[in-house]
């Protein structure tokens, strides 16, 4: 057996008047504001504890509820007259909007008309013009500038029958779009 467990009682501390009197020696003057931080820092783990006790409450049964909620589906079945209801409301809250959408795709449409009738005439002048090349003999500088010209208002032209041929296409789908909502 060890010697401490031979003792029949616990040991008496060596400061019979408890903590709160012994503070080093007798005649030790200490801070009066010791006695604040101390009660300062208790009030702090207390408010840590409840805090920490506060949270655990919160969040135990979060894993469960998570799988709970996660598992549910709710399917509401309801009948034709309803479905109907609530598809000419939704009809007479989006038919202004479609009835403005329409008429600015009318608006553009006729633009576009107008764009293409526009290209359309240019690319017909600009067909008329021969279109060969001319050979080049000279190599003074007027006559490179005039080529380089040439050559500019050859791509021109041909971009703008590019333009011409998508601009036809979007007014054909355009004219598709009205023909079957009309």
């Amino acid at each position: 057996m060890s010697r401490f467990s031979m003792r029949a009682r616990p040991r008496d501390s060596v400061f019979a008047g408890g903590p709160d009197t012994y503070r080093g020696d007798r005649d030790a003057i200490c801070s009066p504001n010791l006695f604040d931080c101390v009660s300062a820092m208790e009030s702090c783990c207390e408010q840590a504890a409840n805090s920490q006790q506060l949270l655990r409450n919160g969040t135990y049964d979060l894993p469960r509820m998570s799988r709970v909620l996660d598992n549910q589906k709710a399917f509401l079945l309801v009948d034709d007259a309803t479905v109907r209801k609530y598809k000419a409301d939704l009809g007479e809250e989006i038919e202004p909007e479609i009835n403005e959408l329409i008429t600015r795709a009318q608006k553009g449409a006729k633009a576009l008309a107008q764009k293409q009738a526009t290209l359309q005439t240019r690319a017909e002048t600009a067909q008329a013009k021969p279109t060969s090349r001319p050979k080049i003999t000279t190599t003074t500088a007027a006559d490179k500038l005039q080529n380089r010209r040439l050559q500019i208002k050859i791509k021109q032209r041909e971009r703008l029958e590019r333009d011409l041929a998508v601009l036809q296409h979007d007014v054909d789908n355009l004219q598709l779009k009205l023909m079957s909502k009309g």
